[in-house]
C-alpha cells in the first residue's frame, strides 16, 4: 500500500546561502525550502535517494510563490550514474515533467502544490528546473521549491502479489467481501489507497506535534475497526477532527509570535507564546479526559524531526481511489495553497531550539522547525478534498482561547447541543415553524451541523406539497429566511456557501411553485441582500467573490428584478469608515450589473449612478476612483449631453485634477475629438513649421537686401567714375577717396506709414512706433504695439488676456466676454461684410472698401477713422511729409512686412531698425527721446 517514503539529499547544482536543498528532507509549516544561486544558470539539478528501492506512485511539488521554474523535470534510476558512483553505475529514466504556474492570476501571493501520478520503480530521483518565470519579484531569476514528497511502497516484496492473491482467495471462501460498506474508512482492500494523512498539505499546515498524535490516533482507528470496537473508533473520529483544528490554530499563534517577534513586541510575543501553552495544554487535557491521550503518544526521540522519514505502517481509512496513470501523461491536480503572509522567509538557525516553559511536559520542538509558519483562517485553506472526513462532527474554533473541552457532549453523541434560553426566545416563531431540533441544528457550535441543518431544510422545501395553506407556507419560508439570515454570517465556508443555496431555492423554486406573493419575494430581498452585501467586503477572497457572483445573479432572477431593489442598495454613497474590500466590491458590482441592466426602468437612474459615482471619485482608494471613472465613461457612451451636468467645466484649473483629466479625454476619445495631448502635438508641429517658414523669409529678405546694395554701391561706382573722367583732379591735389553708396532710401523711413525723417534712428523709429504712427496703436490690455488693421485677431489669439474676449457672429469683432451676451442680444452692433466685400476698422466699427491701400486712406486720410487719436498729429505736419506725395510709397514687395499683413511696404524699402521681422511688439516702457535718452512715457 502505498505510503510517505523517506528520503536523503545526494547533490545539488547549487544553492542560495541558507537555502540548502537538504531543507527538502523536513516538512513542517516553517521549512524555508532550496533556493537556486543567485542570476544561475539553467537548468538547476537536484538528486534525492530514497530510503529504499521502491516503486512510487505519486510526486508532490509545493512551488514558491515568486520564484517559479517553468518546467519541472523527472528521472529515476535504480542506483547513481558514473559521475557520482563509477562501478555498476546506470543512466536516469526519463518519466516526464510538469509545467508550473506563473501565478500572475494571484500577483505572486500563493503557492502551487502540484501533484502527479506515476508508475516507476527506483531509489534515485532526479528533478531538474528549467528557466523561471519572469515578474518583478523575482529580481536574481532564481527558481526555488518549497518542499517535495514521494508516496509509494517497497518494491522488494517479490511475493506481494502472491500474498494479495492467497487472501482473497481464503476471504472467498469465507465469504468475506473486501468492499463491504462497513470496512469504509480503512485499508482493507484498498491496495492503492494513499491517505490524506500522508499527503504534503496535511504536513505543510499542521503543528508537528499535533500531526504526530493525529497519525497515532488514526492508526488506533484502524486497529479499533479490525478488532470492531465501533465506540472507540467513533470517539477516536472524534478527536482527530478536532486534533486538526488545534493543530491550525497553533500555527496561526505561531505565525502571530514571530511576528512579534520580528518587530520586538516582547510582551505580545511571550503572550502569544503563554496563550499557545493554555491552548495545547486544554486539548491534550480534553484527550486524557476520554482516555485517547497517553505518555506512549507523547514520548518521541529529542534528536529526530517530528515527523519520522519512513512510514512502513502507513494509516488508511478513506475509500477514494486514484488510478495512477502513464508516466509521460500523468494527471496533475493544481491546487493552490494558502496567500503567503511575509513575501520574504528568513532561513532558520540549526542552532536554535525552543525552551521549553516551567509547566510545560512536552519535549521541546526539533529545530528545524523553527522557520517562520504562514498560515489562513481555516476555512480560507483550500485542503484537499480527502481531507474532509464526512460526518465527522468536528467543532471549529471561532474565538481565541476556544477549549477543546467545550465541545458540546451531544456532538459525541451525534446530536445538536440543545438551544439555550436566549437562542429560545431569539428564535421562537423559527422553532415553532420549523421544530425544535431543526433550528437547534442551525444553532449549533458545531459547523457540520448548522451545514445539515440547511441542507434538511432545503430537502423539506422542497417536499412541501403545493396544497398547503397560505399561512404555513408564509410562517415556513420567513422562518427559513431567518435561519438563511443566520447563516450567511457563517465563517466556515460549506455553511455560507449552504446558506446561498436554500435562498436561492426559495427565490426560483418555492415562491414561484406556491404562488406566494411579491410581498414575500421583497421580504427575502430586504433581510438578505444588506448581510451579503456585507459579506462582500470579508478578508477572505474566496468569499467576497461567492458573494458578489450571487448578488449579481440574484439581481437578475425574474422576480427579483422586476422589484428594482438590489440597484438601489448599491448606490448608496460610500462611507468613510467603510473597509477598503467593501467599497471595491460594491463599485465593481455597480459596474457589472450597469452593463447587464442599463439605466432603463431597472431601478439604475443616471441621477443616482452619477451622484454615486462623483462621490467615489474623492475616496481615498485609488482602485475606487478608477472604478468610477470607468462607470462615469460607460455612462458617457449612453447618455452624452446628460452626463456633463454633473460634471465641473472642462477648463484648465479642473484639468489639474488628474482624474477628471482622464474623465475629459475619455469624453473626447469617445465623440471623436482630438484629445488635449494631441492638440498640443498639432499646435507644436504649427508653431515649428511657422518658424521654420519664417527663418525662410528671413533669409530670402536678407538675401534682396544684399543683392540691392551690391546693386546700388555699382552704380554709385560708375557715376563716380564718370565724374572722374568729366573733372580731372587738379596737379598736386590728392584724389578724394572714393564715395561711400548713398543708401538714404534704405534710411530714416517708417515701414508702416511710409513717412521718412531725420530723427528715425532705430530709437527714434521705436518712439514713432510707439507714439506717432497711425498705422499702429497700443493693445488697452497687454500694452502691446500692434497693427490696427490686425487687432482684433491680436484680442483673440495674440493678447494675454486673450481668454477673456469672445469673437461676435455679428460683426466679428472682439468683445469681452462677460459682455458678450448682453453685445449679442441688444444686437446695437454694425454688421461686418465679408472680407472681399470691405475692410473692418475695429477702431469705429464701419466697413469701407477692401484692399490694403485703402487701409492707409481709412487710417491717415483727412476723412478717414474718425477713433484714431493718431491722425491728428498726421495732419498737422507738412505736405511735403504727407504720404502719397513722392516716391516713398509704392505697393508692398518682396521686403515688405510680415507674411498676411495688410499694409504694404513703402517703394523704399527697409532701414536698419526696421529690417527685424514684424512679429515683435513694443511693450509698455519708458518713452525714448528723438536723441535716444528715456523721458517719461
Amino acid at each position: 500500500m502505498p505510503h510517505k517514503i523517506g528520503f536523503v539529499v545526494v547533490s545539488s547544482s547549487g544553492h542560495e546561502d541558507g537555502f540548502s536543498a537538504r531543507e527538502l528532507m523536513i516538512h513542517a509549516p516553517t521549512v524555508s525550502g532550496w533556493r537556486s544561486p543567485r542570476f544561475c544558470q539553467f537548468p538547476q539539478e537536484i538528486v534525492l535517494q530514497m530510503v529504499e528501492r521502491c516503486r512510487v506512485r505519486k510526486l508532490q511539488l509545493l512551488a514558491h510563490q515568486y520564484m517559479i521554474a517553468s518546467r519541472v523535470e523527472f528521472y529515476i534510476s535504480e542506483n547513481l550514474p558514473e559521475y557520482f558512483a563509477p562501478y555498476q553505475a546506470e543512466r536516469f529514466r526519463r518519466l516526464g515533467y510538469v509545467s508550473l504556474c506563473d501565478n500572475e492570476m494571484t500577483g505572486c501571493k500563493a503557492r502551487e502544490l502540484k501533484s502527479v501520478y506515476v508508475d516507476a520503480v527506483g531509489q534515485f530521483l532526479k528533478l531538474i528546473f528549467h528557466e523561471n518565470h519572469v515578474n518583478k519579484y523575482n529580481i536574481y531569476n532564481q527558481v526555488a521549491l518549497v518542499a517535495i514528497n514521494i508516496i509509494g511502497d517497497p518494491a522488494d516484496l517479490s511475493d506481494e502479489s502472491n500474498i494479495a492473491s492467497r487472501e482473497k482467495l481464503i476471504d472467498h471462501y469465507l465469504g468475506h467481501n473486501t468492499e463491504d460498506p462497513a470496512l469504509e474508512g480503512t485499508c482493507t482492500g484498498k491496495s492503492d489507497y494513499i491517505s490524506p494523512l500522508d499527503d504534503l498539505a496535511f504536513d505543510m499546515y499542521q503543528d508537528p506535534e499535533v500531526a504526530q498524535i493525529i497519525r497515532k490516533l488514526d492508526e488506533r482507528k484502524r486497529e479499533a475497526v479490525q478488532k470492531e470496537r465501533y465506540d472507540y473508533a467513533k470517539k477516536l473520529k472524534q478527536a482527530i477532527a478536532d486534533l486538526q483544528k488545534v493543530g491550525e490554530r497553533l500555527g496561526r499563534f505561531e505565525v502571530e509570535k514571530r511576528c512579534a517577534v520580528e518587530k520586538e513586541d516582547y510582551d505580545l510575543a511571550k503572550e502569544k507564546k503563554q496563550q499557545m501553552e493554555r491552548y495545547r495544554g486544554r486539548a491534550y487535557a480534553r484527550l486524557q479526559l476520554h482516555g485517547l491521550l497517553d505518555a506512549e503518544l507523547m514520548r518521541r526521540p529529542l534528536g529526530l524531526p517530528l515527523q519520522p522519514l519512513v512510514h512502513p505502517g502507513s494509516p488508511r481509512h478513506q475509500p477514494p481511489t486514484l488510478s495512477p496513470l502513464p508516466q509521460e501523461d500523468g494527471v496533475t491536480e493544481n491546487r493552490f495553497a494558502e496567500p503567503i503572509l511575509q513575501d520574504k522567509l528568513s532561513s532558520h538557525s540549526p542552532d536554535t531550539s525552543q525552551q521549553p516553559t516551567a509547566d510545560q511536559s512536552l519535549p521541546p520542538i526539533h529545530p528545524h522547525l523553527k522557520a517562520h509558519l504562514h498560515s489562513l483562517p481555516y476555512d480560507e485553506r483550500p485542503l484537499p478534498a480527502v481531507h474532509k472526513q464526512p460526518g465527522a462532527a468536528a467543532v471549529e474554533p471561532e474565538n481565541g482561547d476556544t477549549d477543546v473541552s467545550e465541545a458540546p457532549r451531544g456532538a459525541t453523541r451525534g446530536e445538536a447541543e440543545p438551544l439555550t434560553e436566549k437562542a429560545l426566545r431569539e428564535a421562537s416563531s423559527a422553532v415553532d415553524a420549523l421544530g425544535k431540533a431543526l433550528v437547534a441544528g442551525a444553532y449549533s457550535k458545531t459547523w457540520s451541523y448548522r451545514e445539515d441543518a440547511l441542507l434538511t431544510l432545503g430537502k423539506r422545501l422542497v417536499e412541501t406539497p403545493v396544497g398547503t395553506p397560505k399561512e404555513d407556507l408564509r410562517n415556513t419560508l420567513r422562518a427559513s429566511v431567518f435561519l438563511i439570515r443566520r447563516a450567511l454570517r457563517d465563517i466556515v465556508t460549506p455553511v455560507f456557501q449552504a446558506s446561498l443555496k436554500l435562498l436561492k431555492m426559495i427565490i426560483t423554486q418555492y415562491i414561484p411553485k406556491h404562488k406566494l406573493s411579491k410581498l414575500e419575494t421583497t421580504h427575502c430581498v430586504e433581510r438578505t441582500v444588506p448581510v451579503l452585501l456585507t459579506r462582500t467586503g470579508d478578508s477572505s477572497a474566496r468569499l467576497r467573490v461567492v458573494a458578489s457572483n450571487f448578488i449579481q445573479e440574484m439581481a437578475l432572477f425574474k422576480d427579483i428584478k422586476s422589484l428594482q431593489m438590489i440597484p438601489s442598495y448599491l448606490v448608496q454613497p460610500l462611507k468613510a469608515n467603510m473597509s477598503t474590500h467593501l467599497a471595491l466590491s460594491q463599485m465593481d458590482l455597480l459596474a457589472r450589473l450597469l452593463k447587464d441592466l442599463g439605466t432603463g426602468d431597472t431601478g439604475f437612474t443616471v441621477d443616482s449612478v452619477m451622484q454615486f459615482s462623483v462621490g467615489a471619485l474623492e475616496h481615498r482608494v485609488y482602485e475606487v476612483r478608477e472604478t468610477a471613472v470607468r462607470i462615469i465613461l460607460d455612462m458617457y457612451k449612453q447618455h452624452r449631453a446628460l452626463i456633463l451636468d454633473y460634471l465641473p467645466p472642462d477648463d484648465s484649473s479642473t484639468r489639474k485634477n488628474i482624474l477628471y483629466k482622464t474623465i475629459f479625454e475619455g469624453f473626447a476619445k469617445i465623440d471623436g475629438r482630438p484629445t488635449e495631448a494631441e492638440i498640443r502635438a498639432q499646435k507644436k508641429a504649427a508653431t515649428e513649421e511657422a518658424e521654420k517658414r519664417k527663418k525662410e523669409e528671413i533669409k530670402a529678405l536678407q538675401g534682396q537686401l544684399a543683392a540691392l546694395k551690391e546693386m546700388q554701391a555699382e552704380a554709385q561706382e560708375k557715376e563716380s567714375e564718370a565724374m572722374k573722367a568729366k573733372e580731372p583732379d587738379a596737379p598736386g591735389r590728392k584724389a578724394a577717396p572714393p564715395d561711400v553708396p548713398d543708401t538714404h532710401c534704405l534710411e530714416n523711413l517708417c515701414i508702416f506709414c511710409g513717412e521718412r525723417s531725420d530723427a528715425f534712428t532705430e530709437e527714434g523709429l521705436d518712439l514713432h512706433y510707439w507714439r506717432h504712427c497711425p498705422m499702429l496703436t497700443r493693445c488697452g490690455h497687454c500694452r502691446q504695439v500692434v497693427e490696427i488693421a490686425s487687432l482684433t485677431e491680436h484680442l483673440l489669439t495674440e493678447c494675454d488676456k486673450k481668454d477673456g474676449f469672445g469673437k461676435c457672429y455679428r460683426c466679428s469683432e472682439a468683445v469681452l466676454k462677460e459682455e458678450l451676451p448682453r453685445h449679442i442680444k441688444t444686437r446695437d452692433c454694425n454688421p461686418a461684410k465679408p472680407e472681399k466685400l470691405a475692410n473692418r476698422c475695429p477702431l469705429c466699427h464701419e466697413n469701407f472698401a477692401p484692399g490694403e491701400e485703402t487701409w492707409k486712406a481709412h487710417l491717415m486720410g483727412p476723412a478717414g477713422c474718425t477713433m484714431n487719436l493718431r491722425r491728428t498729429h498726421l495732419l498737422h505736419k507738412p505736405a511735403a511729409l504727407l504720404p502719397g506725395k513722392g516716391p516713398a510709397t509704392t505697393k508692398s514687395g518682396p521686403s515688405g512686412p510680415k507674411a498676411g499683413s495688410k499694409i504694404p511696404t513703402p517703394k523704399g524699402g527697409l532701414s536698419r531698425s526696421s529690417g527685424r521681422t514684424h512679429t515683435k511688439r513694443w511693450r509698455d516702457s519708458p518713452s525714448l527721446s528723438p536723441n535716444g535718452t528715456p523721458q517719461g512715457s
